[in-house]
Parts: structure tokens; sequence; C-alpha cells
């Protein structure tokens, strides 16, 4: 029986989920975890659930590269009592470039393309890449689609992309691109039965998870957005710095000596949360933590969010409601309720009881701007991309 495979590919874990193409239905979903650990008795850890949450397997599993997950997820497919077998393999991509404003079938040329644009996306271009190229070796007469965080951003008005540099480096492709596009585009799909006659209005989405970003929606559509270039603007992170002065940037290398290497590495992986209280990078930790220095971290986090989610309200004249989604908008409500009272002054009024509650209307009934949680879904909107070629 012919079924999709949609894959997300990161250092450490592989998430996983299977659909059936005609009608498009979750089958199962898990994670790989504990991958890339260099060590030969290190074992990886292999978690499946059904569709309705029913533990399928949890379990250890021999080796720790992207390509023995792979294999072993096949096999583990395979032996399942409907007998699953992927027709075509859908991926996660972070950077599309400017280049694509759709999915794509991936073939020699778009993959060279693709690693080419690995220095915008360091942390995930090329673990998407292994996975892509760890499927075509295993199957390669099924179809690999590439799905871009950015090409829903790809409606964004010219002036919304542009950097205050001259032209010549526009027409090279830097440019503000956007990130966590499959997770908006989720999100625009559902405002209709959330939202109402409101959902074609001034909407901003703002994804906080890990990697956090905002979104400014009109008719749906992606008018601006929090990240530019590379996957590091915008908003504070888990290890990621968000927005910054490029002036720090050139201080820290006249004065410090560091290398273009080791200000990546502080930028990408020693920043955000991680760095400034000095103890996580998880807003559960931190929001558990007593120690001044995690208060300070969640209070710059939630800070940096209302600036750039304000900020956002220019592009679209205004702001009629604010959905929050990913792990950190979806549960962590002390983030959502200081996030509110910074943009209290748009008009938007917390419902305190309703949002303690994780409702999905966190905003009084009278607020001017309504705000909202709404669970995102990227695997379903991978499956869609696939489901052509199944």
């Amino acid at each position: 029986m012919s079924h999709l495979l949609t894959l997300n590919a990161g250092s450490s874990s592989l998430k996983f989920a299977v659909y059936t193409p005609q009608p498009l239905q979750l089958v199962c979903k898990g994670q790989i975890e504990n991958l890339g650990h260099l060590s030969d008795n290190s074992h990886s850890l292999f978690h499946a659930r059904s569709a309705t949450g029913n533990i399928l397997a949890d379990t250890e599993i021999a080796g720790h590269d992207h390509r023995s997950a792979l294999q072993y997820l096949l096999g583990w497919l395979a032996k399942q009592a409907a007998g699953l077998h992927p027709t075509a393999v859908a991926h996660r991509i972070v950077h599309g470039g400017s280049r694509y404003n759709a999915a794509v079938v991936i073939d020699s040329e778009v993959l060279t393309h693709l690693t080419s644009l690995t220095p915008l996306a360091p942390l995930h271009q090329p673990h998407g890449l292994a996975g892509v190229e760890c499927m075509a070796a295993l199957l390669p007469h099924t179809p690999q689609i590439a799905c871009f965080d950015t090409a829903f951003h790809r409606t964004q008005p010219e002036i919304q992309q542009r950097f205050a540099l001259p032209e010549t480096y526009f027409e090279q492709g830097i440019r503000r691109y956007g990130f966590h596009g499959l997770s908006y585009q989720y999100i625009a799909g559902k405002l209709p039965s959330v939202l109402g006659d409101r959902a074609d209005g001034r909407v901003i989405v703002a994804h906080l998870g890990n990697g956090a970003s905002a979104c400014a929606l009109l008719k749906r559509q992606s008018v601006a957005s929090s990240m530019g270039f590379t996957a590091l603007d915008g908003l504070m992170m888990g290890t990621r710095i968000g927005r910054i002065d490029p002036g720090v940037l050139i201080y820290l290398q006249e004065t410090s000596s560091m290398s273009v290497s080791e200000v990546s590495h502080l930028l990408y992986q020693q920043s955000g949360l991680l760095g400034v209280s000095g103890i996580s990078h998880d807003m559960r930790t931190l929001a558990a933590s007593e120690q001044p220095q995690a208060r300070r971290a969640v209070d710059l986090y939630c800070l940096s969010a209302a600036r750039e989610i304000a900020g956002l309200c220019v592009a679209i004249g205004g702001l009629d409601a604010l959905v929050f989604t990913a792990g950190i908008g979806e549960h962590a409500t002390t983030v959502r309720a200081q996030i509110c009272q910074h943009l209290s002054w748009l008009g938007l009024t917390l419902d305190h009881e309703a949002n303690t509650q994780h409702a999905e209307c966190i905003s009084q009934p009278t607020s001017p701007v309504s705000a909202w949680v709404i669970a995102t879904d990227e695997e379903i909107i991978l499956a869609q991309a696939a489901q052509q070629y199944a």
C-alpha cells in the first residue's frame, strides 16, 4: 500500500510522519533521537506513535548517523501490519533562496543549488540535505520533494525584502527571506475556521520555539517577517541571538581577535536564552528556575518578541489578531502573558484565566485586538506537497 513519508532532519534528531495519500490522513509519527554522537557505543532512540497517540515503539537502535536511522525507519515501516512503503518523501529544507516559491522535486541541479545556500542556514541546511541524500540512496526510484521554509514569504513586497545596502548586493541575493514558512502556511490555512471574518485581516503569527520568528499576514499572505537573510535575525531564541547591532560584530573581531567561525558559534550556539541565563536554552527550565539570571533571560525574550511583533504592525497598518504557535507559543502561559502585556497599548487585553487554561482564544471578548493559540502542523504541509507524487 502506498504512503507518504515526511522528514524533518536536525543535527541530533530526525522527525518523521507517515500519511495515506487519498484521503490524506496521518498513520503514525515519531522521531529518532541521539543522532550524531561519535562514540561507537552510543545508541539512537526510536519513538513512534499512532495517529491516536498510542505507543508503537520506544526502543534503542544501533548506529548514530542519519543513514542508519533512516534504514531502520524504512525497515520498521515495512514490518507494520499495513506494510507502509513510501511512494514519495517530502523533506523540510530551511533555505530555498529566491529561486523557489513552492515545493520542488529534487534532482542533482536542485541539490547543488540548495547546498550552495548552506552558509545562510548552517544549523539546518546540512542536516536537511543529508536526509535527502541518504533517502535518495535508500529509495533511488522514489520522488524526493523539497519543501522550503522560505517559500511562503515570496509574496512579500520587494521593499520588505531589502536591506539598506547598494543595489548590487540585492541583485546578488542578499535580501530578507523569512523562515518558518511551513508553520505559517499551516496557520494561514487554519485562520478562516478560527478567526472567521477576521481571517483576511491584519494578523501577526508568533512562532515561538527553540527557533523563533514572527510573520505579518494580510489576506493570509506573508507581507513581512522578523527573520531576514538567515535564521539568526529577529527574535531572541534558544541559543541564537536574534536582532543585534552589526557594529558589535565588527567590534568583536577588531578587539577580541575572534575569527569568523568563532563569531558564528557565539551568535548561533552560545547566545539567546542560553547565553543570557548561563543556565539553559530550554524555556521550561528557565521558567521553573528561581535564579535571577533565568528571570532576566525570560524577560528579555518576551521583550524581544513584543518589540518584533510591534514593528511588524507597521507593515500591515495595525493589528487585528495575534496568534501564538510552536512549542513555547502553544505551552508557555507566562511567556504569552508577558508578551501580551507589552502589547497592551495596541488594544490587546488578555483573558488571564483563558490563557492559564490554554484556551484557543486568550483575549477578552471586548479586546479590540484578539489573541489566539493555534497548534502548528508542519508535517501536514509536507504531506500535501508530496500528495501529487504518490
